[in-house]
């Protein structure tokens, strides 16, 4: 019966025709259109990139100054480096201030943003005033600290004063490095929040019914459920604010300088003396490749995390 029905409408088995595209991969001499597309991008970004990152590599093994034919000394800048107690001080600032900065973000930013979601009235306009600072250039945010920060005369230091809190960031070296983190968290927080909100909104409202109901308290549903679930987007954000707060300058070279007596260098300062006051460029470039390698260290572990996180998904 059914070979019989087959054959009055005619059933045949559908064959791909040799000369139909495939659409749903294009041909290999298309992938290589592609890539001459991208190649002037590609040489643009590695020329603008790697060139200068090779000069350098190059320039840490030279002995340079203004006027000078650059000579190779070796390892010299390297040890000059080591037995600078400048450098090991500017280094320490800079993990410490870092690690507030990122983690102090990161809670802050979780927080608020754990709070936003439960917010329905003027969810807008609370996260309008949030971002606010992100909108703000980092000179002009500083300088209006600094403004408002100074002794005697700024309004926020009349008001800890009022209340019997000293912060003299002008003269002690743990308050102006406090400070500056303060600042730089205020600052860049709205990018972290950003981050974090948007992975809490993503996460299913079934998996949290499903653990309410199991009879799990609201810390627990957080801890054990949410927060493994937007662990990715707190690696994300953690790696980035690591990359771009290691190489903090502005807070703290407009609020100190460095000093009191280069107490308050970070390593970006550290470089920027070598290289502009000092013209000492091989010095400069060999604390400029210390630098990449102590931001190769810090993302390493978090990139091999995030790497966990991606094969797990898949």
């Amino acid at each position: 019966m059914i070979a019989q029905i087959a054959r009055r409408i005619d059933i045949r088995p559908l064959r791909r025709d040799a000369s139909m595209p495939d659409r749903q991969r294009p041909p290999q001499t298309r992938h290589g259109f592609y890539v001459l597309l991208l190649l002037p991008a590609l040489l643009l970004l590695v020329g603008l990139l790697a060139t200068p990152a090779v000069y350098i590599v190059w320039l840490s093994f030279q002995k340079s100054t203004l006027g000078q034919e650059p000579a190779f000394v070796g390892l010299a800048n390297y040890a000059a480096l080591i037995a600078d107690s400048g450098f090991w001080r500017a280094v320490w600032n800079t993990f410490a201030v870092v690690n507030v900065i990122v983690y102090g973000e990161l809670a802050f930013g979780l927080a608020v943003a754990v709070l936003l979601r439960r917010v329905e009235m003027g969810r807008k306009l609370i996260i309008a005033a949030i971002i606010a600072p992100y909108a703000i250039t980092e000179s002009s945010g500083i300088v209006m600290w600094r403004f408002m920060m100074e002794p005697d005369v700024g309004i926020a230091s009349r008001l800890l004063d009022g209340v019997g809190l000293v912060l003299p960031w002008d003269s002690e070296p743990w308050a102006g490095l406090a400070l500056a983190c303060l600042i730089a968290i205020w600052h860049h927080m709205p990018f972290t929040f950003l981050i974090l909100y948007a992975a809490l909104l993503s996460v299913p409202k079934e998996t949290q019914e499903a653990a309410a109901i199991d009879g799990a308290t609201a810390w627990q549903r957080f801890w054990r459920v949410e927060v493994p679930i937007i662990m990715p987007a707190i690696l994300v954000a953690i790696l980035f604010r690591y990359i771009f707060a290691i190489r903090l300058f502005g807070e703290v070279w407009l609020l100190t300088r460095g000093g009191p007596a280069r107490l308050t260098e970070v390593l970006a300062i550290y470089l920027y003396r070598e290289t502009f006051q000092y013209r000492n460029f091989g010095l400069a470039s060999a604390a400029g490749v210390c630098m990449l390698l102590l931001s190769l260290l810090i993302a390493l572990p978090y990139l091999y995390r995030m790497a966990k996180e991606v094969r797990r998904d898949a």
